[in-house]
């Protein structure tokens, strides 16, 4: 019998069962474990997110840089009093074994004068000496990649046999799918939670906003907008993808870079492996099924549950989109192709 115990924030892992020799109910304590590598500006923003949502009993960091790690596992644990109860502490790869989850955020940063081929090259490097380390400790865990570019870092890491398919993932676009849901929210002066849109193929400038399935409450957009005298005007959806693809860009000139959207993104996704959820999900991957042929990681609405990625749905395009969408696997297909067999 599971016991809702929202002011502990503990239902994720928390359930009672009736002991009528002690009188009353025992509660169980399901410990989950959560390994972040990397504590940047991404690394340390998945932490405190998933500290502050509760979503596990323990939460480690890795990081080359030593100090940082401590640095960021003290100023977290400070916080502990107001939140549920985590242990939280910076470790080596050694304390990857039992993990449920690994989230890796690890990599370069682009220098001035550098190809964006040139650093996912240098990335892919990164995440292969990381994988190899990791792997020597823990084959059974979930692998959610977050490291840029992260649909030819997750085909990367698919090419490792010991790792499942369906236990290996990327981020994707749930950050982009949630941009877009926001600014049709702004636009149509609804809670952005309240939108049931996707955003699918490449996480970069190739990426594809689903208008024809954009829906609220069971009702396609196209109806909505018809009530509104056309406020948003004939072009809308070129602005709106051209703000969607723009967003980190703009952030990245204003602030330098962008770490609080993806951070709760990914905590998003964590959500759904520890507590179960059957979620739906634009996450990255690349899975024996009806996209395989495709040969690269790529988004699509998936089902995400404790097991990693349960299925991939059928996406619900028209004929523009569709041919986006292929072209969006293509810039895919020919990124993987300059660094995978190098």
């Amino acid at each position: 019998m599971a016991l809702a115990l929202p002011y502990l924030g503990i239902i994720s892992y928390c359930s009672g069962d009736y002991n009528p020799q002690k009188g009353g109910f025992e509660l169980n304590i399901n410990p989950s474990k959560v390994v972040i590598i990397g504590s940047g500006f991404v690394g340390s923003s998945i932490a405190y997110a998933t500290l502050i949502q509760g979503l596990c009993t323990e939460l480690v960091l890795i990081d080359s840089n030593q100090d940082k790690a401590e640095g960021e596992v003290m100023d977290l644990s400070h916080g502990l009093p107001y939140t549920s109860p985590m242990e939280i502490r910076a470790g080596q790869y050694g304390d990857c074994r039992g993990a449920n989850v690994i989230v890796i955020t690890a990599g370069s940063h682009q220098k001035p004068g550098q190809t964006r081929m040139d650093l996912a090259q240098q990335n892919v490097e990164i995440l292969r000496s990381i994988l190899n380390q990791v792997l020597q400790v823990e084959q059974k865990a979930i692998f959610l990649l977050v490291t840029n570019p992260v649909d030819v870092l997750t085909t990367i890491a698919r090419t490792y046999p010991e790792l499942k398919a369906y236990r290996v993932i990327g981020s994707g676009t749930v950050l982009d799918t949630a941009r877009f849901r926001y600014i049709l929210g702004n636009r149509c002066q609804l809670s952005p939670g309240n939108i049931h849109a996707y955003v699918v193929g490449e996480h970069g400038d190739s990426e594809v906003p689903l208008f024809s399935s954009v829906s609220v409450a069971g009702t396609p957009i196209s109806l909505l907008c018809r009530e509104c005298s056309g406020l948003c005007g004939a072009d809308y959806q070129k602005q709106v993808t051209a703000e969607v693809r723009k967003a980190a860009y703009e952030i990245i000139n204003r602030k330098g870079a962008t770490y609080y959207g993806i951070g709760l993104s990914c905590t998003r996704i964590l959500r759904a492996i520890l507590h179960d959820e059957r979620s739906v999900l634009t996450v990255s991957a690349l899975l024996d099924d009806q996209y395989k042929e495709l040969e690269v990681a790529l988004s699509v609405p998936s089902v995400l549950g404790k097991e990693g990625i349960l299925r991939r749905l059928p996406l619900s395009m028209d004929d523009a989109e569709n041919e986006q969408f292929l072209k969006s696997v293509q810039t895919l297909q020919e990124s993987v192709r300059q660094v995978k067999f190098k």
